[in-house]
């Protein structure tokens, strides 16, 4: 029994510290960001540069009508997120500002579009987004350059 707890210890310690949570950490923020990203590119037009579809504006008229804001608002809002953050996120850049905008956009569409999708889909988004707010964006990140760069 020892031996098994002195190989799992060893196993630990290789996976404990800076570099290994910084590699983690960079995979979650590329795994929710490409999330998002993924479904902003879905109402813009292709090849246009965050050109929105027009077929968005009926979309969130019908199907997401639960949205307490008009498509008017809501579309170009979405569309400008579903770019802005994930990309912040890409970067490590203000990662718990754009995790956090992208738990309440989780929220939002958990709430007022697909109440039935918590389990799995949004608890993933959720989770992921939470802990990118509480750890941050780790050694691999422009937040943590930064951060080094302002203790200097």
């Amino acid at each position: 029994m020892n031996r098994v707890i002195g190989l799992y210890d060893r196993g630990v310690a290789l996976v404990v510290g800076r570099v290994p949570e910084g590699l983690a950490l960079l995979l979650l923020r590329l795994a929710l960001a490409g999330v998002f990203w993924r479904s902003g590119q879905t109402k813009v037009v292709e090849g246009g540069l965050l050109q929105i579809d027009p077929a968005q504006y009926d979309l969130f008229a019908s199907e997401f009508s639960g949205l307490p804001l008009d498509p008017v608002i809501a579309v170009p809002l979405t569309v400008f997120a579903e770019h802005l953050f994930p990309v912040l996120l890409l970067f490590g850049l203000a990662t718990r500002l754009s995790a956090g905008a992208l738990l309440v956009m989780t929220l939002v569409i958990q709430i007022f579009v697909f109440p039935d999708a918590w389990w799995p889909v949004h608890s993933l988004w959720a989770a992921m987004a939470a802990i990118l707010i509480v750890r941050g964006g780790g050694l691999f990140s422009l937040d943590a350059l930064v951060a080094r760069l302002r203790r200097r």
